[in-house]
């Protein structure tokens, strides 16, 4: 059994510590920001002040938090993670931020003694809940190694990417591979809806050849009954895609296509809907086409 600090306890973060709990280990979470979810409490964890203390007792201090500044306030904030790091201590922090950010708190985690892992996740709600993530690490062999098991309580495929940000880079990468995907498919479906064919139909064909995929599985279904709740919310994708273009210009690189899906997404935050769940991106087409898939069944 490990003792582990859980900060971030959200869509994603709430079924990751409570796998970690089914496995046997002791969780300490934060009631800094605010108050740890019941389920979790009931579930045996253990409620501290802030960050600091939350270190302070736990040997393994995982953080999932939205988007770089959080990391970076829990981190190094007020009575945050970093005043109760030391020797012998693990941070792995699980959010999807900047690889460049990732290795600059890194060496600042090391240098209070403490060793640090960035290992994202990929999978969304349902794999978190059935423990089936995906996560991409990036730090030392022997920290990989010592925070596995912890790992394969909320994941299956885990791989060790390289040095620290390289999980991150990883992460990335599979953004810019889910949101592309995402547009493919709805704007497959938008076609055969348009053109008078039904989307359910012309779906359960291309799963059959080489256009299946899981997007075309999961966010197919979801673009045809209208079932956006999130998920994994547009704003959140926004902020993948985000990372991934500024990186691009940090090495002057063109990636297109990314750029043409986060103006999609761009579209439904513009229609109030930042908060939808990303598959709902064909909404955002339908918009600039007029035309509405679920309405054309109607």
């Amino acid at each position: 059994m490990a003792t582990i600090g859980f900060i971030g306890t959200g869509i994603m973060g709430l079924p990751m510590a409570q796998n970690l709990i089914k496995a046997g280990h002791q969780l300490f979470v934060s009631s800094h920001h605010s108050t740890p979810p019941k389920a979790l409490t009931d579930a045996g964890a253990e409620v501290l002040a802030n960050p600091c203390e939350v270190a302070r007792q736990a040997e393994f201090i995982i953080v999932m938090v939205p988007d770089t500044p959080y990391v970076e306030a829990v981190l190094f904030g007020e009575n945050g993670v970093a005043d109760g790091a030391g020797s012998g201590k693990v941070v792995i922090d699980m959010s999807s931020i900047s690889p460049s950010a990732t290795k600059a708190f890194a060496e600042k985690i090391v240098a209070t003694g403490a060793r640090y892992l960035d290992a994202p996740v990929s999978g969304g709600e349902v794999g978190a809940r059935a423990g089936t993530l995906s996560i991409m690490v990036g730090g030392d062999q022997a920290v990989f190694d010592r925070a596995l098991p912890l790992l394969q309580s909320m994941g299956k495929n885990i791989t060790l990417v390289g040095g620290n940000g390289d999980g991150q880079t990883a992460k990335v990468a599979n953004q810019i591979i889910v949101a592309l995907n995402i547009q493919a498919v709805a704007e497959a479906l938008l076609f055969a809806s348009k053109n008078g064919a039904d989307p359910a139909k012309v779906r359960e064909a291309l799963m059959g050849g080489f256009a299946s995929s899981k997007i075309l599985e999961v966010h197919g279904e979801r673009m045809i009954k209208g079932t956006f709740d999130p998920g994994f919310r547009i704003a959140l994708h926004q902020k993948d895609l985000n990372l991934a273009l500024e990186g691009a210009r940090e090495l002057h690189l063109n990636l297109p296509n990314t750029a043409n899906a986060q103006q999609v997404f761009s579209t439904c935050a513009a229609l109030d809907g930042s908060q939808w769940d990303h598959s709902a991106l064909i909404k955002g087409l339908e918009h600039m086409a007029g035309f509405s898939i679920r309405e054309s069944k109607a």
